[in-house]
């Protein structure tokens, strides 16, 4: 099995080591990341100049890495154009959650995406950061038990996982949908300029069976995901009220 293994938070994040670590258990692995942080990056890709990729400072224990002046997105497709028959993509684990809403902005999902865009199994693997890294050898079992789960099916699929800083078990989730209150925060610089940061903040309590609850309750979040976003019940609706 070829699995290419990529992130959005860079060649130097603790989390693909980790992640290329356990996924070598599985099979031939090689890790194409991008050259700096692409954190929140969504499915950009890179059309108004060209790629290239150069071999990594940071050397995996028997696996090819390499880094990419580009976005999560490109990683993916470069990486599958150098390394043909890909099997699977892994992407992650990102430092940080990727639940709920924050999967419409996250470069670690968008990874994922373009893999089942270009017809490979995909999977996208985060968790939470605190004041300190995560505890990966904590999260080893885990992300080990996960890849066992979801690496059994041969049928293209796209999946969303994410691990508690103490996760108790695995648990199927739905994404949770709801509001969010975006806020700007302003400041100033050390020159005395100004500048604003972007956060948001959860309006509502996460509902039962969705990705934050189970992270909430200390669970591994697994939420198979689709590319097609068509309401289908308003489409139904409108077809029924307004037929063309």
């Amino acid at each position: 099995m070829k699995i290419l293994v990529t992130n959005d938070d860079g060649i130097y994040s603790p989390g693909i080591a980790a992640l290329a670590k356990v996924a070598s258990r599985f099979g031939e692995v090689r890790v194409v990341a991008p050259d700096v942080e692409q954190s929140s990056m969504g499915h950009a890709v890179t059309h108004s100049r060209p790629l290239s990729y150069k071999l990594s400072p940071i050397k995996f224990e028997g696996i090819e890495a390499y880094r990419v002046n580009g976005t999560p997105a490109d990683c993916v497709a470069l990486g599958t154009h150098l390394w043909s028959n890909t099997d699977i993509v892994l992407s992650g684990i990102n430092m940080g959650p990727n639940l709920g809403n924050s999967m419409w902005h996250s470069g670690t999902l968008a990874a994922a995406k373009q893999g089942v865009l270009l017809g490979i199994r995909s999977i996208a693997l985060s968790t939470p950061v605190g004041k300190t890294e995560p505890d990966f050898a904590l999260l080893e079992p885990f992300v080990e038990r996960t890849l066992e789960l979801l690496l059994e099916s041969r049928e293209l699929g796209l999946y969303n996982v994410n691990f508690p800083e103490q996760p108790k078990d695995i648990q199927w989730t739905r994404q949770s949908v709801r509001l969010y209150d975006g806020k700007i925060v302003p400041g100033t610089d050390p020159m005395g300029r100004k500048h604003y940061w972007f956060t948001v903040t959860p309006l509502e309590s996460a509902e039962e069976g969705t990705d934050r609850w189970a992270v909430e309750q200390g669970n591994v979040s697994i939420t198979p995901l689709r590319l097609d976003l068509t309401d289908e019940v308003v489409l139904k609706k409108a077809m029924e009220e307004t037929p063309l």
